[in-house]
């Protein structure tokens, strides 16, 4: 199965998506791939934060990405469609608790790059491979924002999960997102609420979701547990108890997940 996690920066996609990779670890092969900018996934994973400082994501790796992409004799803007990335995971992953693998794609943070430049031909490559041809259950934290579908890098996975709050901005951006899966061929799009307050909120999103025919998979409430998991960099699954009803609810949404595949397959 090939999640991608995405949403507006700041509504938690990155606590989910690290959280349902630790879940999916207990029963399976999981390859978590960070490819937000921030590389906060190692936190919510429950890894040594000071991994952080000894990583350089992929897109990074200037000698990797000219070797791979490079066309010999070929001006600077021209390089190869599909540069060979097959062994690129297993050669820079690193390990986790259960098992778990985390795999650091970051992404180009100039403006000015664009989505044609070396890097970001490397990393749309790598994701393509990682999602039609790896064995694991693969989790991936896209960045934020609607960037990395609007270049095409989550074709081909089985499921978005879209993290939203129950307010306009963030909304919209949704909205987006969800066409831009559709328009991509995405098999699934699943919409889950977090940090929902009360009872209001959570009827307002779901009749937001309604009027624009996406599935809720999750509503998490807002739970000052999670926030101080947040404020300190710690993973929820290894310090909150499950009598949290955030965590329960993430929990929730991973046997929701698990139900789903064995169901579709």
């Amino acid at each position: 199965m090939k999640i991608g996690v995405a949403g507006k920066g700041g509504t938690g996609k990155t606590l989910i998506a690290g959280t349902l990779a630790r879940f999916f670890a207990k029963s399976f092969k999981v390859l978590a791939i960070d490819n937000d900018p921030s590389m906060n996934l190692i936190y919510s994973l429950g890894m040594d934060p000071a991994l952080r400082n000894e990583i350089t994501p992929i897109a990074h790796m200037t000698k990797l990405v000219l070797e791979r992409t490079s066309i010999e004799g070929a001006g600077s803007v021209i390089y190869k469609a599909n540069p060979y990335v097959s062994d690129i995971p297993d050669t820079f992953k690193i390990h986790g608790p259960d098992n778990l693998e985390l795999l650091v794609l970051g992404t180009v943070e100039q403006p000015s790059s664009g989505c044609l430049c070396a890097p970001n031909v490397l990393v749309r490559s790598l994701l393509s491979d990682l999602i039609l041809n790896r064995d694991e259950v693969v989790i991936v934290d896209f960045e934020a924002g609607i960037e990395h579908i609007s270049r095409g890098t989550g074709k081909s996975i089985d499921v978005m999960l879209i993290v939203t709050g129950a307010y306009q901005k963030s909304l919209d951006l949704t909205e987006k997102l969800s066409r831009l899966s559709q328009e991509l061929g995405i098999k699934k799009t699943f919409l889950i609420g977090n940090m929902i307050e009360n009872k209001q909120s959570e009827e307002f999103l779901h009749n937001w979701a309604e009027d624009n025919s996406l599935e809720i998979i999750g509503i998490i409430p807002r739970d000052p547990d999670i926030i101080r998991c947040e404020q300190i960099g710690e993973s929820p699954y290894d310090t909150i108890r499950m009598t949290s009803p955030a965590l329960n609810e993430i929990k929730r949404i991973f046997q929701n997940l698990k139900r789903y595949y064995i169901d579709s397959e």
